[in-house]
């Protein structure tokens, strides 16, 4: 067993895992996985730069898993940062400050660099179910964009696009610099309208209908998962590779776009920090699954982090 530590930066969270894995036998026992919502693309998509207090939110972050990896005497770390770091004029600012807190250098990876990660994170386990029939569709609804992964055992075409639930949030649902609560009719079909052509795109490259079972990975689907399921609190043990109809998706996504910031606030499951995207990653979700056919989405705790792992071991 090689014990390794993995970070995910995105641009709604960044997330830590430290596992002991074996490749031989394909087993990842898991030691500590966290996740902190710090918001690194707040603005990104309207002034190109990462915010001040947005560094300060993720290094704090840095801070808090790097006594983490040291008190479980991870043998290696790797940082795989996504989206808005990709887009932002002044990352170096961002890279800088991982290498002083936690030693390594964040590797900006590519959307389909960060597509395989997913799709081997969420599939390897899934392999062996013969009872979910191939090829998988894997789904990583991030903040900033989304990952789609067509594959068997591995991955036969990938395609990142620039709708997450940050992203079309800050795009389509902020009036006057506040989350419109809840939105107008013609914020929600612009928002409807900009998820459609990025389908459009994602299908130029892969073939979004040809799958036979649907994975959602990250927070705006599993947050969705733990409400169709009317969980109290969020359980990860529940959530993990639930299945939720599309039926209930669209019940789901309709109450969210109705709903008022204390409504959503209300929900046991939610993690504040989503009170006010989710909404949007709702809509992105149930676009996808009109749009391939799928019946119901197979929700998976297991994402990008655990591909990192892999990669390590």
């Amino acid at each position: 067993m090689t014990r390794v530590a993995a970070v995910d930066c995105g641009t709604n969270s960044i997330r830590l895992l430290v596992a002991d894995c074996d490749p031989e036998t394909g087993e990842l026992v898991e030691l500590d996985r966290r996740m902190t919502i710090v918001r690194l693309g707040q603005g990104v998509d309207r002034t190109g730069r990462l915010a001040p207090e947005a560094l300060e939110r993720t290094f704090a972050a840095c801070r808090e898993y790097a006594a983490v990896v040291k008190e479980h005497g991870a043998e290696r770390l790797r940082f795989v940062a996504t989206s808005a770091s990709r887009d932002a004029e002044n990352r170096d600012e961002f890279v800088r400050g991982v290498v002083d807190i936690l030693g390594v250098e964040p590797e900006v990876i590519s959307g389909d660099q960060e597509a395989e990660f997913s799709f081997t994170g969420a599939t390897r386990e899934l392999t062996g179910h013969d009872h979910l029939p191939r090829p998988f569709l894997v789904v990583d609804i991030g903040g900033g964009s989304t990952e789609f992964v067509v594959g068997d055992d591995h991955v036969r075409a990938a395609r990142s696009v620039d709708v997450g639930c940050v992203r079309m949030t800050e795009r389509h649902l902020v009036h006057e610099g506040r989350v419109t609560d809840p939105p107008a009719e013609e914020q929600i079909a612009a928002l409807r309208a900009d998820v459609e052509a990025a389908l459009d795109l994602a299908e130029e490259t892969v073939p979004l209908r040809e799958a036979r079972t649907l994975v959602g990975l990250a927070g705006s689907v599993t947050t969705v998962s733990a409400i169709a399921q009317e969980l109290p609190a969020y359980d990860s043990e529940a959530i993990h590779h639930s299945r939720i109809s599309r039926e209930k998706v669209r019940g789901i996504t309709e109450w969210l776009l109705r709903s008022t910031h204390a409504e959503r606030a209300a929900v046991g499951a939610m993690h504040p920090g989503r009170v006010d995207v989710i909404a949007a990653g709702a809509l992105v979700l149930l676009s996808i699954m009109e749009r391939t056919g799928a019946e119901e989405v197979v929700v998976s705790e297991h994402d990008i982090l655990d591909g990192i792992a892999w990669s390590i071991a």
